[in-house]
């Protein structure tokens, strides 16, 4: 029997007996089969152990380069200003333009990953890095130091997110959060005592150059190791539009500009200076905008719903709290010493404690996370942050290192417990709302750690130099030459110059400026010890406060459960 031509009309009719099967078989009605599911993700190859050891030393060793460039300047402002030709106010614009670009491009950074690939965002991220630290080389005053500083606060932003990966990439999925993630933030965080302790050997060696040789040696450490080792593949998805440029360009521009008016307001003072004003109102302006773009698009960068929701807010304020309790160490404890004459040579024996209570306080939460006590965790990390900041509470100005070892460990073994479980709990949540807010709960916890960890220095900051006045006014305004006892210290002072100051007059005059600076730097204690009294309420105040949260939502969780019928 001649076969019909295949025109497209007798398709779907049963074909003839003995007729060619692998021509005509799309022809053959077939019986409805059920979907077939969805490939499921490749299953979980776990690494050797030298293989998954060697990639948790990739996470702590780009951890370490990035914690590096972001603290070497900002612990040796009084070092690096001679090397610069700059003042001390001028050289904290480094840190300025270090954290301009650097508080947003979380933002972009997650997007560009998912749709170029993870492989390339982590090779040119390395690379874009080095390039940065070479050019460190090449600074020889303050115009070039900030074109220097502000480009590597633009390369050294993916550097954090490459240690998170690299981390996580060691561990199976059950302990990716629950172990991965405590020891990749741990990680993160030694990048501040790291600095302070290796600072004053490399400045001996060859001054602010010997820091940034250093820098670029890590630098380069990293590049090989990310090269090396190769993280797993990731699918890829064209997720930037048009409309997300504008509006991360947008969120840029206004986190930047908040950025430098958290850093040196306190220096120039907020209400003083008439370019921070403009600052804010361009901040302002430039994130409302941002806003109602993202408010009327179908597919936002950012949800800002979701997050101006209820729950989000309250996560927003409890890691702004954090932020601003974990200053007490993060900046209090360094600069107490500095205005006690101490500097990073002689406080080095501190930031030792601080290293070693900061991994013991990792490997503690990576060892209690698994059995989800997360809300004991922060309840035992509150306490220890109080007791801690009340034992600094009260320095004198004899107060020197070996006297805050103790205090200064608990508080650093508690930072490292509050964080890890705030950000598991933050995104469960997020991951319950499905995956398009992953997005936007990791710019709520990176935004709340950068600008969050900037706002809570400036508060301390200001609250500090605010005291600063209150107490010297206080201390000098019963200081008179008439007073007998003034009298003689001022002589006592002044008699040190004696042997080069024959005039009455001058010894008079430096004793007297001796004495002023007694009272400035007895000032000065008062007013950290006031600060460190207050970072001990608002701790003892978020304690009462969340065991209140945790009371209402047990009875809230036992007068909703269900009641068992008596019958069925």
């Amino acid at each position: 029997m001649q076969q019909a031509p295949d025109t497209g009309e007798g398709r779907g009719k049963r074909a003839e007996p003995g007729q060619a099967d692998t021509a005509t078989r799309s022809e053959v009605p077939v019986a409805p089969q059920p979907a077939a599911p969805a490939p499921a993700p490749p299953a979980f190859v776990p690494k050797p152990m030298p293989m998954a050891a060697a990639y948790v030393c990739a996470s702590v060793v780009l951890a370490l380069t990035q914690g590096l460039g972001m603290n070497l300047v900002a612990a040796n402002v009084p070092q690096i200003q001679g090397s610069i030709g700059a003042t001390a106010t001028e050289t904290t614009w480094l840190v300025a333009a270090y954290m301009a670009p650097n508080v947003s491009l979380a933002l972009a950074l997650i997007k560009i990953r998912t749709q170029y690939g993870l492989r390339n965002f982590a090779e040119l991220s390395i690379l874009g890095f080095v390039v940065a630290c070479v050019l460190n080389l090449f600074i020889s005053d303050l115009q070039s130091a900030l074109a220097v500083r502000f480009m590597s606060g633009i390369a050294a932003a993916p550097m954090s997110t490459l240690a998170f990966l690299y981390m996580l990439e060691s561990f199976s999925p059950e302990k990716k959060l629950n172990v991965g993630l405590p020891l990749a933030l741990t990680s993160i965080a030694l990048g501040s005592p790291v600095a302070r302790l290796i600072s004053p050997a490399l400045f001996d060696i060859g001054g602010f150059h010997a820091v940034t040789m250093f820098e670029l040696g890590m630098a380069m450490v990293a590049f090989a190791l990310v090269y090396a080792l190769p993280l797993a593949p990731q699918p890829r998805a064209r997720v930037i539009g048009k409309l997300d440029v504008i509006s991360y360009l947008l969120i840029a521009t206004g986190f930047g500009a908040t950025a430098i008016v958290l850093v040196l307001g306190r220096l120039y003072w907020w209400l003083e200076a008439p370019w921070i004003g403009v600052l804010l109102a361009l901040a302002v302006a430039c994130i409302t905008i941002a806003a109602v773009i993202e408010l009327n698009r179908e597919n936002p960068l950012l949800d800002i719903r979701w997050l101006a929701s209820p729950p989000i807010l309250h996560f927003t304020g409890v890691l702004l709290m954090f932020r601003l309790v974990l200053s007490e160490q993060t900046l209090g404890a360094s600069s107490l010493f500095q205005a006690l004459g101490l500097s990073n040579e002689q406080t080095r024996s501190v930031y030792g404690v601080i290293l070693v209570a900061s991994i013991a306080g990792g490997l503690t939460c990576a060892a209690l996370m698994k059995h989800g006590k997360e809300e004991r965790i922060h309840i035992a990390a509150l306490i220890l942050i109080a007791i801690g900041a009340y034992m600094d509470s009260r320095a004198t100005n004899l107060t020197r290192p070996e006297q805050v070892f103790y205090s200064q460990a608990l508080i650093a073994f508690a930072g490292a417990l509050i964080l890890p479980p705030a950000m598991k709990s933050g995104l469960m949540s997020a991951l319950k709302k499905g995956p398009n807010y992953i997005l936007s709960f990791i710019i709520v916890f990176l935004t709340t750690q950068s600008l969050g960890g900037l706002l809570g220095s400036a508060v301390f900051t200001t609250f500090v130099t605010s005291r600063e006045q209150f107490h010297h006014n206080m201390l000098v305004e019963d200081i008179a030459l008439t007073d007998p006892l003034v009298a003689q210290r001022v002589a006592q002072l002044g008699g040190a110059y004696s042997r080069v100051i024959t005039d009455k007059a001058l010894l008079n005059a430096e004793g007297l400026q001796l004495l002023s600076q007694q009272a400035t730097r007895e000032a000065y204690v008062l007013a950290y010890n006031d600060a460190f009294l207050l970072i001990t309420a608002i701790a003892l105040v978020s304690l009462v406060l969340l065991l209140a949260h945790i009371a209402i939502v047990a009875l809230r969780n036992r007068t909703a459960a269900p009641q068992v019928p008596a019958t069925t």
